[in-house]
């Protein structure tokens, strides 16, 4: 299955952002890919309020990002916020948290996956506007089982592992990861040890460094890093980019991961 990252620095802007989107399922299409996943918050990054854009998966952003899939028949992820459970229930009627969401639609997919794990670490409390997922996700996208984790997920192998219990042969890591020293080492030695903890191909994406196109933030939020990559299920990094922004495209051959997992059994070895 052919698949395309796109890497890219989304705006606070979830209109213009739409924009972005449209522009890398059509680049994707053309390529011949079959999946295109974008990062987390790519419907608005982070660094200011993301409650008060949050809509449901039916709601405006949503469906645009669902057109442009269809249009193009393949399948599309994209990090965007939904309304949680406790939406609306603070004092003033406003939201007090969201769900920090990937859309997964077209090329015959509707589905979604909420971050389970929240990244309150390095001077960040995400927990003070999302609310964590529970549940593991995998879909079918073209006969290849598919699984999600977002971001600071890939810190737990636990959740890689249950994706590949449940089918997956892919992994899909959309991500903003946080600056500072050592993250890009951090970024790259997680997405190789979970892809040889589940045996499985991981697909890390994450939103480019601002400052690579000369945007300046101040403030602790994780607006990106780069350096998103395809790694094999023996830990081989495939293919990836800097910290700019950029396309990754790429073909895996996922007929191989049978052969890997008799040679490293690390899935039916496992005690705990």
């Amino acid at each position: 299955m052919k698949i395309r990252l796109a890497q890219v620095t989304t705006s606070r802007d979830p209109e213009e952002n739409l924009d972005i989107v449209r522009d890398a399922v059509r680049s994707a299409a053309d390529a011949g890919a079959r999946l295109c996943v974008l990062p987390e918050a790519t419907m608005r990054r982070f660094g200011g309020s993301i409650v008060d854009v949050a809509e449901p998966l039916d709601g405006p952003w949503a469906t645009a990002v669902r057109a442009a899939a269809d249009e193009a028949g393949i399948t599309v992820v994209a990090g965007m916020f939904t309304p949680a459970a406790d939406h609306g229930d603070g004092e003033s009627g406003a939201a007090e948290r969201v769900r920090n969401t990937l859309l997964i639609t077209g090329g015959g997919v509707e589905a979604s996956y909420d971050k389970i794990h929240l990244f309150d670490a390095f001077g960040f409390a995400e927990s003070d506007t999302v609310a964590p997922g529970s549940d593991p996700v995998v879909v079918d996208v073209d006969g290849v089982g598919v699984g999600f984790a977002t971001c600071y997920d890939i810190r737990f192998p636990g959740l890689f592992q249950t994706l590949a219990d449940r089918g997956a042969q892919l992994i899909v890591v959309p991500a903003s990861w946080g600056r500072g020293p050592g993250k890009v080492d951090q970024w790259t030695l997680l997405a190789r040890a979970r892809a040889l903890d589940s045996t499985t191909f991981v697909a890390a994406c994450g939103q480019a460094d601002p400052a690579a196109s000369g945007i300046e933030i101040t403030g602790t939020a994780p607006v990106g890093i780069g350096h998103s990559m395809v790694v094999s299920p023996t830990g081989e990094i495939l293919d990836e980019l800097t910290d700019a922004p950029g396309e990754l495209t790429i073909d895996l051959d996922v007929t191989d991961l049978e052969a890997v997992r008799r040679n490293l059994p690390v899935l039916a070895n496992r005690v705990f």
